[in-house]
């Protein structure tokens, strides 16, 4: 996973309510397990009409949207089924930190898991931050901070420690994992001696 410190972008606005996992990617392109080649189908049925060309007037068809790293989205995001296809689609699209009023929990979470920093304002600073996306200004995303920077003006946003720690380091779950890898090992060694029975074919 890729370490998440600071962020500079453009930002995409797409103030939709209640923006679910199947919005973000439909479940047709969940076969996948890899990480990879899920952006092209990001938002798909509002990207793209029934003959597959992009619809010009979906916010991330147009430019510089098409680049954007920042989301800025409506309340209640990622709603719906668990899957981790969403924040994975968001990923591979480019997307590495979306901003919304409130958020689903599951996705939420899986947001860290996968080097996407979440981040919940109130909404009038969402409106405030709308505008530097509608004159296609950058904004500013600090996560050690735990601020963001647009023009003069700045907000603060809060992030769980361990989670803050987890982006930071470019920790995923495998890698906390073989981080205790030392841990494991001595508590093997040491349940052979004490029970060495479980071990046995």
């Amino acid at each position: 996973m890729q370490k998440f410190n600071t962020l500079r972008s453009i930002p995409a606005y797409l103030p939709i309510v209640n923006i679910d996992t199947d919005m973000i990617i439909p479940k047709q392109f969940l076969k996948t397990i890899k990480r990879t080649g899920l952006g092209k189908n990001l938002f798909f049925e509002m990207r793209y009409d029934d003959n597959g060309k992009e619809i010009n007037d979906f916010i991330l068809n147009q430019k510089p949207y098409d680049n954007s790293k920042i989301l800025i989205a409506g309340k209640n995001f990622g709603c719906g089924s668990s899957r981790e296809h969403a924040p994975w689609a968001l990923l591979d699209f480019g997307i590495t930190s979306v901003i919304s009023s409130s958020f689903a929990d599951i996705f939420y979470n899986n947001c860290f898991k996968n080097g996407i920093l979440p981040i919940i304002l109130n909404e009038e600073k969402i409106k405030e931050l709308s505008e530097y996306a509608k004159r296609k200004e950058e904004i500013f995303i600090d996560l050690n901070a735990e601020k963001i920077i647009f023009g003069n003006n700045e907000t603060k946003f809060k992030i769980d420690t361990f989670k803050k720690k987890c982006l930071l380091e470019g920790l995923d779950d495998i890698a906390l994992s073989l981080k205790k890898t030392d841990k494991i090992e001595n508590f093997e060694k040491s349940l052979k001696i004490k029970k060495p029975w479980v071990f046995n074919d």
